[in-house]
């Protein structure tokens, strides 16, 4: 056991060591260039992870690892549950019918459209697929660690998602305000606003993809992308009750009773959404709200530090080109797809 009397030392030495990492990633975060990209630590985290896992791996003790794979899990669940506390209920009743609908639809066809392509179309096994797809299809790196423990999925498929996300999240970070100013995008920057926030993958990549505009533009892309990142809940419910009834059938094919398995976590991220609506108008609070974003950006950074300690390049390359493949595919759907969903929604029910 991790925390058994024997092995609690070693366990708290390799939390301690990840937390380390992390610190170094926050500070690197903060650089003038990088910070211009808007690069999260959570990003830089998953490098320097990987970074060590395959040059200074073997030189750290063994008994270290079960605090690694501890802050790639519970902490992870935990912090998870904390990332309520950056959305509220007003956030959606504010952007209004138009931005849920277009975080609703897009969400569900990206879903869709990843996991029937990654496994029917291009062969990968479910996990990659469904995890490039909750990556493209909600919120980047934080779904993608969110639905691991879902599937209960290796670390190193979770790197591949993440890796994609990266990718095409920069690059549609800079194409949609290049786009946008050379008129290509035929909307106000209002309707903009909740493209971007509808389509594009981090939430620090719309902050900059909005920001580019600026006004109404960065405020709908910013309330619409944190809907979207509220959707995360329901949709790992779901996936939890599907893939406890994929898990059902036995080597002779014969069906079995199958227990739902809920994704609690994703229950009570809702809560603490809910209560951060009740808190967040109460001036006093705001100092305390800011602590606890705060202290979740370095669980989550400590997660998808840990994540990348347990990924090799062996592990990437086993995954070949097929994931980035399927990223593309998703990546054009959100642009091209999310831009006529987007206008066709907004005629109807208005910016």
């Amino acid at each position: 056991m991790a925390f058994s009397k024997e092995n609690i030392k070693y366990t708290l030495n390799g939390i301690l060591f990840v937390a380390l990492f992390t610190i170094a990633a926050i500070q690197i975060s903060q650089v003038g260039f990088i910070k211009s990209l808007a690069i999260s630590p959570l990003i830089i985290g998953i490098v320097i992870g990987m970074f060590y896992a395959n040059t200074l791996r073997t030189h750290i003790p063994k008994e270290w690892v079960p605090g690694i794979v501890f802050s790639s899990k519970q902490l992870l669940r935990f912090a998870i549950i904390l990332y309520g506390f950056r959305i509220t209920f007003q956030q959606i009743a504010e952007v209004g019918l138009a931005g849920l609908t277009v975080s609703t639809i897009m969400l569900t066809t990206t879903f869709i459209l990843g996991w029937w392509l990654g496994v029917k179309i291009f062969k990968l096994d479910r996990d990659t697929a469904v995890l490039c797809a909750s990556g493209s299809s909600v919120c980047g790196a934080a779904a993608v660690l969110a639905t691991e423990p879902v599937l209960k999925a290796e670390p190193y498929k979770s790197a591949v998602a993440v890796g994609t996300v990266v990718l095409f999240g920069t690059i549609a970070m800079f194409t949609y305000p290049a786009l946008y100013k050379a008129g290509i995008f035929n909307m106000d920057p209002s309707v903009y606003g909740i493209y971007v926030g509808g389509t594009v993958h981090e939430v620090a990549q719309v902050v900059a993809a909005g920001g580019a505009i600026g006004g109404a533009a960065a405020d709908n892309a910013v309330i619409v992308k944190m809907t979207r990142v509220m959707m995360i809940a329901p949709l790992l419910i779901i996936l939890g009750i599907i893939v406890s009834k994929s898990s059902v059938e036995n080597v002779a094919g014969e069906k079995t009773k199958f227990k739902i398995s809920i994704p609690w976590f994703a229950v009570w991220f809702i809560v603490m959404a809910g209560i951060n609506s009740f808190l967040v108008g109460i001036e006093s609070l705001k100092p305390v709200l800011t602590g606890i974003n705060q202290v979740d950006t370095f669980l989550l950074t400590m997660a998808m530090t840990a994540l990348g300690m347990e990924t090799s390049v062996e592990k990437f390359k086993q995954a070949g080109i097929k994931p980035v493949m399927l990223a593309l595919i998703m990546a054009i759907w959100l642009m091209v797809g999310g831009y006529f969903i987007t206008k066709a929604v907004v005629s109807i029910f208005g910016a």
